[in-house]
């Protein structure tokens, strides 16, 4: 607070004292993460900041031009701001502010402008149907004020730069979203209550991290594949979550009551895996001493999930065939035919239509599983669900190991952030858990993150860069060559260069042009 005594604190300056320092705290999370925890915060707070307008001035019906631009000034204004209007036509509300209510330092963190933006493009929306927000001039980017257009007609707008609303806004789709989630770990937490033998201590229950765009499509793709008998197919690299997926998948399912059972069929030996898939009759080879039920019969009513299915051999494929095309089966060294119900759920890592293209994977096979297709994508890609997936890991290991640990020091998370995870979601949760056995008091503030044996300094990977996209370019120019039989006016049209740049670049790569032409 510097200059401001306890006696000066006014609940407004608490308020922006709060949010300044919860965008510091958000950093860790990432400039997206930060500027999205704005927008849903400014959103949300806008419907009650209108619900507050509307029972303080008996309004029921939608807000009138007047009544906005009343409510807007008079939001802003209250809270330390100096708005004004400046213009209002049908098409378009303009605003100017001449002091910010978060003071100079909103300077640090531009990002506060979404709430500006969302907060009256929100109600804009509820009430015209459309709005369109363009801050043109700001204070926190030091234009020395602000100046806000609210465009409400959707064709005034369009050769405008800005944040776009519509009555539907993304504060209903984040609460389905978080609802979705919801519904979804406790059906997975249930089925685990009941299975699980284990202490809770050393065996905790699933959970799903879905923070970020694209795994919360997975989870609404879950909710309307999980009710249908469709058969399913998880792509994904090594450690991502293939396996909590169809997880899920089983706990929304109507046969949520029967088994799940988990099979990586890359762990069993190519000997014996139409054995353990489909059972064996009793004598069916040396040391099959007893009938041997198979694991489909085993998920009986329930979901098997094939995991590394690419792996299975060309006879378990053709058995696994039958039974997704008639629901039979027959053991191994057995003539009855045995009707099985259940559902497949396969995962690999693997790019499957380069296998059957190959002929190492049954076509026929691989339509018939991949009705329903789900990718997760990489860790890398999902930076918005690091923080909570580190938060989550950390409390497990911490009740797991006895440890004080409650959270990760910024240092920590930054490592996090630049860190590629080729292993995905498993190495995160192993380097934690060797990290965490030697860490002190209620932050870790060391990570046990090896650096990749080939890292490089910043001018070495400069080299290395430029050298790529050199071999890129000659590949380009030598097959460009070959296309125009030398022509180098043409050449030039396709590179989108002048000519004298492309005979400056056959000479950079000692290309003979007399080779090309008239070939």
């Amino acid at each position: 607070m510097n200059n401001n005594s306890l006696s000066d604190l006014t609940p407004v300056f608490f308020l922006q004292t709060f949010i300044l320092e919860l965008m510091h705290a958000s950093e860790q999370q990432g400039q997206k993460h930060c500027e999205q925890l704005i927008e849903h915060i400014a959103k949300t707070a806008g419907c009650f900041f209108e619900e507050t307008y509307r029972e303080a001035a008996h309004k029921v019906e939608w807000l009138d031009k007047e009544s906005y631009i009343e409510l807007i000034l008079g939001l802003k204004n209250n809270i330390g701001g100096k708005f004004s209007l400046v213009s209002s036509n049908p098409d378009c509300i303009t605003v100017s502010n001449s002091s910010c209510p978060f003071g100079d330092r909103v300077t640090n963190f531009p990002e506060l402008c979404r709430m500006t933006s969302s907060v009256f493009g929100g109600i804009a929306a509820r009430n015209f149907g459309y709005a369109k927000v363009e801050i043109k001039q700001s204070i926190a980017r030091q234009d020395g004020l602000c100046e806000v257009c609210v465009y409400t007609n959707p064709n005034a707008a369009k050769d405008h730069p800005g944040m776009e609303y519509t009555d539907t806004t993304p504060v209903k789709e984040m609460q389905d979203i978080n609802e979705l989630h919801s519904r979804i770990e406790q059906s997975m937490q249930q089925i685990w209550r009941k299975q699980s033998k284990l202490p809770a201590k050393t065996h905790q229950p699933p959970a799903i991290i879905a923070k970020s765009p694209t795994m919360q499509k997975i989870l609404q793709a879950i909710e309307v594949i999980a009710p249908t008998q469709a058969t399913v197919l998880i792509q994904g690299q090594t450690g991502v979550g293939k396996e909590l997926i169809a997880r899920a998948i089983h706990a929304m399912s109507d046969r949520c009551d029967k088994p799940f059972i988990p099979i990586n069929c890359g762990a069993i030996p190519e000997s014996l895996i139409e054995s353990a898939l489909f059972g064996h009759e009793k004598g069916a080879f040396t040391g099959a001493i007893e009938v041997h039920q198979g694991y489909f019969e085993r998920a009986e009513g329930g979901t098997l999930f094939l995991d590394e299915v690419d792996s299975l051999s060309p006879a378990a494929q053709t058995r696994l065939l039958r039974v997704l095309q008639e629901g039979e089966l027959e053991r191994v060294g057995g003539k009855q035919t045995l009707t099985v119900d259940l559902r497949i759920i396969s995962a690999t890592n693997n790019n499957l239509e380069e296998l059957v293209s190959q002929e190492s994977f049954r076509n026929d096979l691989y339509y018939r599983i991949n009705v329903v297709r789900l990718s997760i994508p990489p860790l890398a890609e999902r930076p918005e669900d690091l923080p909570y997936l580190v938060q989550l890991i950390v409390q497990r290991l911490s009740k797991k190991y006895n440890k004080e640990v409650e959270s990760v020091s910024r240092e920590v998370m930054q490592k996090i952030r630049a860190y590629p995870w080729p292993g995905n979601v498993r190495e995160l949760e192993n380097i934690l858990e060797r990290s965490i056995l030697f860490a002190t008091g209620k932050e870790m503030t060391e990570l046990d993150l090896p650096l990749p044996a080939a890292t490089k300094n910043i001018q070495q990977w400069k080299d290395i860069k430029e050298q790529a996209l050199a071999k890129a370019e000659q590949a380009f120019l030598e097959n460009a060559l070959k296309q125009h039989r030398g022509d180098v006016k043409k050449i030039a049209e396709d590179m989108e260069i002048t000519s004298r740049a492309v005979y400056s670049k056959l000479k950079k790569y000692g290309v003979n042009l007399a080779e090309y032409r008239g070939v």
